[in-house]
Parts: structure tokens; C-alpha cells; sequence
């Protein structure tokens, strides 16, 4: 028997082991559910192991399929960037960033100019998405994600420190003045889904946990609720550095200068097939070069008790 399995059955399985469902899978690689079934049934008789649990017409990974998973994501990984390099030209590298949004909006795009100009035949393909990396639909050569996280099958490593203080448009704060955490009741709180308890570990250590705001805005992204807070529709507990060009445009101010609230550094995060490439060590090093160009900004009114009590971060 051959080692080589149908490369079309693994394509199918990695597809539906990513995104837990026959169905899910189907529709992306645009074939019937029935294929996908087949496809799967074919792959487990061909391994002689059962890869899905399969009860009440749900699929669940085995064991033995998430670590089957794993070496199979490597596996076309490898493929997709050796297919990638290859189609290149000879003189040109193309080099795929995964980013949320919010970082490629407010601190990675801002600074991409001087990266190219230090390496002019590098091809920069950015792509935004707040999904784990495990679920992500294409390949890529470096993602940014807040850390740590559960990444097998990658390397990755803090490059940039984030903190979190209440921000607002300036014609809001004339209009209702916030000089203290307890001034935030007359105004609109501004969530995001990707950070549920950011707000609520702020108020927390602001002295403030039962505190009941005018109103709440929620929105699935946190780019959205940066952007509300831009329009003026409320107070948004903004992240630092992220924000920080926003500052110190004018854009938006932040009327209390404390709690400073450390949450999760965003890392850098490499398959480890693509560990060896030059150039994605270079775009890396380079993340740590811009990260320690910014200003710290301290924990003011924090001590380690504190931290070490606030809510887990989201």
C-alpha cells in the first residue's frame, strides 16, 4: 500500500476537522455533503483509525484526528507556500500577514512603509481576521494574534505590550465631563464581543464594579466600537498603544489617567514549516524593532495584588 493518501481526502478532512461540520466543509470546497461523507469514510479505512466521533448528526474529532490535524495543516501548508514561492518571481517574495483588524488598522499599516523600504522586493499581502488561527480558511506566513494562545504546530513570541484606559471623542467629553470613574454612569459604554470582559475588569479595578452606564453599544468587532467612539457615540476602553496615534492626533482623548489596565502582548505567530525562511525572520525581528520604538506607558494606580485579582482576560 501506498504512504501517500488521496491528497483530494485530506484537503476534504482538513476542511471538516477545521470547521467541526460535514456540511461547513462541503460548502466551502463546493461539493455535496455526501462527497465530504464519502471522502472521510474512505480516509479513516484507508488509516485504519477512526478520525470523527460521530453522534446525533454532529462530528467530533477523535484524539488520534486532532493530532492527525495538526501534521496534515503542516503538511498543505507547506505545499500552498512552496506552490506560492514557486508561481513568484525569481527576484520577488511574497509574504502573507494575518492580522485582527484593529492591529493592521491602528499600529501595523501605519509603519508598513518602513519595512518596504528596508525590503523593496518583498510582496506584503495583508489579510485581517479576529478567528483563531486554527480556523482560518487560507494559509498564511505570519500571524498576529493576542497572546498566549494553544498554537501547535507554530512558534510564536510576545513582540508588543497592550493596555487599556477609557477613550473619547473630545466634543463628548465637553459636553459630559469625565473626572472620575463614577462620571462614566452618564455615558454610553462602548463593547466589543471579541473583548466581553474588558470593561467590566476595568471597572473593577477603577474602584467602580457596580457601576450601571446610561446606556451600552455592543458590536462584533472592536475596530467598530474604536469607530463609534471616533463618531462620538460613546466611550470605548480603547487599547494602548493601538490607539495611541488616535491621541495624539486629537481624535480622541482619554479623560482619566488611570487605572492603565495590562491585558494580553500581541504575539507573532509562524508555522513551524515556515520557520526557517529568511524573509519571514526578518518581518519578525522587525515587529520587535517597532514594538520597542513606542513609549511605555506605566500602570498608574496599579500594584501587583491588583492585577493578579483583576477578571481573566479575554
Amino acid at each position: 500500500m501506498s504512504t501517500y493518501p488521496p491528497l483530494n481526502a485530506l484537503r476534504i478532512f482538513e476542511a471538516a476537522a477545521r470547521l467541526e461540520s460535514f456540511s461547513s466543509a462541503a460548502d466551502e470546497l463546493f461539493v455535496t455533503h455526501g462527497a465530504v461523507s464519502k471522502q472521510i469514510k474512505q480516509l479513516e479505512e484507508w488509516l485504519g483509525v477512526r478520525l470523527f466521533d460521530r453522534a446525533g448528526g454532529r462530528v467530533k474529532l477523535t484524539d488520534t484526528g486532532w493530532r492527525y490535524l495538526i501534521q496534515v495543516q503542516d503538511g498543505l501548508d507547506l505545499i500552498a507556500n512552496a506552490t506560492s514561492q514557486l508561481l513568484q518571481p525569481d527576484n520577488q517574495r511574497r509574504l502573507t500577514i494575518n492580522s485582527t483588524p484593529t492591529m493592521a488598522m491602528h499600529w501595523l499599516m501605519p509603519r508598513l512603509h518602513v519595512f518596504r523600504e528596508s525590503y523593496p522586493d518583498v510582496e506584503l499581502h495583508l489579510v485581517t481576521s479576529d478567528r483563531d488561527i486554527s480556523r482560518l480558511d487560507s494559509p498564511f506566513d505570519i500571524a498576529i494574534r493576542r497572546g498566549p494562545g494553544d498554537w501547535p504546530g507554530h512558534i510564536a513570541k510576545p513582540f508588543l505590550e497592550e493596555c487599556e484606559l477609557p477613550l473619547c471623542s473630545p466634543a463628548l467629553l465637553k459636553r459630559f465631563p469625565i473626572d472620575s470613574p463614577a462620571d462614566l454612569a452618564q455615558h454610553t459604554l462602548l463593547y466589543a464581543d471579541t473583548r466581553p470582559t474588558a470593561w467590566q475588569r476595568w471597572l473593577t479595578l477603577a474602584g467602580v464594579p457596580e457601576l450601571k452606564p446610561a446606556c451600552g453599544l455592543h458590536f462584533d468587532r472592536f475596530s467598530l466600537a474604536l469607530q463609534a467612539a471616533l463618531d462620538g457615540l460613546g466611550v470605548a476602553l480603547g487599547p494602548l498603544p493601538m490607539a495611541q496615534s488616535l491621541v495624539d492626533s486629537g481624535q480622541l482623548v482619554a479623560p482619566l489617567s488611570s487605572p492603565v489596565v495590562p491585558v494580553r502582548d500581541y504575539c507573532w505567530i509562524v508555522p513551524r514549516t515556515a520557520s526557517g525562511d529568511s524573509t519571514v525572520a526578518s518581518f519578525c525581528r522587525w515587529l520587535e524593532q517597532e514594538s520597542g520604538q513606542m513609549r511605555p506607558f506605566p500602570a498608574a494606580g496599579l500594584n501587583d495584588n491588583m492585577i493578579a485579582h483583576a477578571f481573566p482576560e479575554d
